[in-house]
């Protein structure tokens, strides 16, 4: 009697969790996958789904420092950077796993779909076991489809031969590592399309409605109620407000570091930093929204690691506790007192360097300078202060 070979289970299985993109167009003041759903921010969804499976061994989350903290430590966790696109943070996520061997599975999966089930990830691992190298889940389209130009309705589209393509999306790793290697065209929508780009078979398999992605602001109550989130696409949220103030003096032969960028001038701020001052103050308003010590507790300056450190690195701290605790900064408000040099040309870019820190959009970021008409230390040019105030919203 012949023998029929049956494939083995891929094992190990990996996935790469994609959480790197700013969400811009979903305008929720925070990136997607930071924003609350339910009790938890969408990215915990996702993870914790994968996390709780005995045949997933690993999980590399690619995403920025406050992305990261969302999740913490975990015995299945690494870490990747994002990258400029989609495709090269999949890369990323890529180079974290590359001691795994070709024949392992790794399932790809954007964090903005938090609806994501253990009955979808069989279906897309079954193929694999059967033979298969590739596998996605896709939904019938429902809605009747037509061209258009600009307002003028065109013709009807056959719909009987198309889909909606899901993730996540499974690989043998050994056939996508080769897709990312021989990709040279438009950056590609997602990874199926670079594996049949290599003349290789997609399996088809169903998705699910729960897997609907959080594009647009409204699609957090469409998640919500797919997911059976009861409380809504927002849990119940209180307003806290925190204020830091600081001050720095000026010294020759020194840089000088406002708000993250460095101007040009004859003097610097002296600290066992870099000394930016606005930055310093914008830490202890955040802290202090959390109710959370203050930037002297967390980074001591008898420690002698911070000495000369960037004090983004205390921005993004604070960021990522905030994210820890399912917040949200709403605004900040940072107001430089000193008599020069005149902040108004740098303000923007200023505004745009927090705005990136923090996750915001630019309306979110307020960036204000004053004098103090010659008065006290700083209108006597010995040093600068600054103050802010950060605006956060909490969990209840």
């Amino acid at each position: 009697m012949a023998m029929t070979f049956v494939p083995p289970a891929p094992s190990p299985i990996a996935v790469i969790l994609l959480a790197g993109g700013g969400g811009t167009r979903a305008a929720l003041g925070v990136p997607k996958q930071q924003l609350m759903l339910g009790a938890k921010p969408v990215l915990r969804w996702s993870f914790e789904r994968f996390a709780a499976r005995s045949d997933i061994e690993h999980i590399v989350i690619v995403g920025d420092a406050a992305t990261q903290a969302i999740i913490g430590d975990h015995p299945k966790l690494r870490r990747a950077a994002p990258g400029l696109s989609r495709r090269l943070s999949v890369a990323q996520g890529l180079a974290a796993i590359d001691d795994l061997s070709g024949d392992a599975a790794v399932l790809v999966h954007d964090s903005a779909r938090p609806g994501v089930t253990d009955a979808v990830i069989n279906r897309l691992i079954d193929p694999l076991s059967q033979g298969a190298v590739a596998a996605i889940p896709i939904l019938p389209v429902a809605d009747t489809l037509i061209t258009c130009d600009g307002a003028q309705a065109g013709d009807v589209t056959d719909r009987s031969r198309l889909a909606r393509v899901q993730t996540p999306q499974a690989f043998r790793l050994g056939t996508l590592r080769a897709a990312h290697v021989r990709w040279s065209g438009d950056e590609p929508t997602d990874d199926a399309q670079m594996v049949r780009n290599c003349g290789i078979a997609v399996t088809a398999v169903a998705g699910e409605a729960s897997l609907h992605k959080l594009t647009w602001a409204e699609d957090a109550a469409v998640i919500a109620a797919l997911m059976g989130i009861k409380d809504g696409s927002m849990h119940t949220r209180r307003i806290a407000v925190g204020s830091g103030y600081d001050v720095h003096r000026l010294v020759a032969g020194k840089p000088l570091w406002l708000c993250g960028i460095e101007i040009p001038h004859s003097h610097g701020l002296s600290g066992h930093s870099d000394a930016d001052v606005a930055l310093h103050a914008l830490t202890d308003a955040i802290l202090g929204a959390l109710a959370d010590g203050d930037i002297g507790h967390h980074f001591p300056p008898s420690d002698a690691q911070w000495g000369g450190a960037a004090s983004h690195r205390f921005v993004r701290f604070a960021a990522g506790r905030v994210v820890a605790r399912g917040a949200i900064v709403e605004h900040v408000d940072v107001t430089i007192i000193a008599e020069a040099p005149k902040v108004g040309p740098h303000r923007d870019a200023m505004r745009a360097t927090i705005a990136e820190m923090l996750g915001l959009t630019l309306d979110c970021v307020s960036v204000k300078a004053t004098t103090t008409e010659g008065l006290g230390f700083t209108g006597r040019r010995e040093g600068i202060a600054a103050q802010a105030t950060a605006t956060l919203s909490l969990p209840r």
